[in-house]
């Protein structure tokens, strides 16, 4: 095989460059949560560093790496399951197809974990255990990492417990040419499923049926995934920032905020666009919209090696200020925050927000979301318009310009 073939190798071996001597590292490709209640279980979804690491998906498999004396040990470990058992919950991979999808030679059942794991660390010169336990910022929910820890802990008191995650934070912010390929494609699906939408507004349907449109052209090119819950937001409701109930009917004269996205190869599209259901802009909602634009427009061009994320909303208020108090919205720049109340950018890839802080700066390779708003409740009017885009030395490269939001365009677009 060669290296082209395992983009996952080169990640890897970074990672083992950047641990010391002495180190072992274990990731978890986790496993589908129960539904409450019930026997059966939900979706599941690999934990992203697991993925990153080795183009697996499949539930309850490990990676184990190693790093002692100069040489280096790659195990997979992935589950074999019974015939009866393939009769309940079907096939799983097997070594061959992990092999080929991983570029790891040494594919063992995981059954055998714990067997090689103790092995390693019962001749006494591993000093660190680097476990990849999640950094939630919002749920902080136990994973099988977690798990792991507390019974690594009373049974190797004398090795420490390390977390990979800042290393690995830093490897997956600059993405590498299979990882923008991947994001290209679920910009270029999502590209279709937003253009789906648009044909089929009108007034008086109910955000979930517009929703549909979007799930079904997503769908019919082969794509089961949101990238995250869709936001389908009419009027008002535009104005809530993470309105997912999409269950209101979009009124005649209404703008629709639709804020979402496709997941291809696990690598997610982030792309909002915000039209009118009934097919054209009234003068005030699109003399607000070009504001947005206009916002959205300098602050790509802002986009460079070196800065930050939180420079680039300091570009995105000044522009949203200086409008608004042109048309007499606002009377001081600080004003700007009772129409706009959040950031302009994230990062993006195996997660919609991806890893990565505020405060790094940016580095070409990064993939970063531009999304500037305006959210003027009293007159039921919430416009943001959401771009991906891929830093370079040589300016910014917009992922998703393809997809329509020029005033103009998406009203010669609803008028078919």
């Amino acid at each position: 095989m060669t290296e082209s073939k395992h983009p996952y190798t080169a990640r890897r071996e970074q990672l083992l460059r950047r641990l010391p001597e002495g180190s072992v590292a274990l990731f978890f490709a986790g496993q589908a949560p129960p539904m409450s209640g019930d026997h059966a279980y939900g979706p599941f979804h690999v934990n992203r560093n697991f993925f990153y690491l080795t183009g697996i998906t499949q539930e309850h498999s490990r990676l184990l790496l190693a790093k002692l004396n100069g040489s280096e040990q790659v195990t997979l470990f992935t589950e074999h399951v019974s015939e009866v058992e393939e009769k309940w919950t079907g096939k799983r991979l097997a070594d061959a197809q992990a092999r080929e999808i991983s570029g790891i030679q040494d594919v063992q059942d995981l059954a055998q974990f714990e067997t090689v794991l103790g092995r390693l660390l019962r001749t006494g010169e591993y000093e660190w255990l680097y476990l990849d336990v999640e950094q939630d910022r919002y749920h902080q929910l136990e994973t099988e990492a977690h798990r792991f820890a507390r019974v690594f802990r009373d049974k190797y008191p004398g090795i420490q417990i390390r977390n990979p995650y800042a290393e690995l934070c830093r490897m997956r912010t600059v993405k590498d040419d299979v990882e923008i390929q991947s994001i290209r494609r679920a910009i270029d699906i999502t590209r279709e499923g937003v253009i789906a939408m648009m044909k089929s507004a009108r007034p008086g349907m109910r955000e979930y049926e517009l929703e549909a449109h979007f799930d079904f052209a997503l769908r019919s090119r082969g794509v089961r995934e949101h990238a995250f819950p869709p936001i389908v937001a009419g009027g008002e409701r535009a104005c809530v920032l993470h309105y997912v109930d999409n269950d209101q009917v979009i009124e005649d004269g209404q703008l629709v905020l639709c804020d979402l996205g496709a997941q291809y190869g696990c690598y997610a599209a982030d792309i909002t666009r915000t039209f009118p259901i009934s097919g054209k802009f009234t003068p005030r909602q699109r003399e607000i919209y070009n504001i947005v634009l206009a916002a959205m427009e300098a602050t790509i061009e802002a986009i460079r090696p070196g800065v930050t994320t939180s420079e680039l909303n300091d570009v995105t208020k000044a522009v949203l200020a200086q409008e608004l108090k042109r048309i007499g919205l606002i009377q001081e720049d600080s004003e700007v925050a009772r129409y706009y109340y959040h950031g302009v950018s994230h990062r993006l890839g195996l997660d919609t927000h991806d890893v990565g802080s505020p405060k790094w700066p940016l580095e070409a390779g990064d993939v970063i979301t531009v999304e500037p708003g305006l959210y003027i409740a009293e007159e039921g009017i919430g416009i943001r318009i959401e771009d991906d885009v891929l830093v370079t030395e040589d300016g910014p490269v917009n992922l998703s310009s393809d997809i329509p939001k020029d005033p103009d365009e998406i009203e010669r677009i609803m008028r078919g």
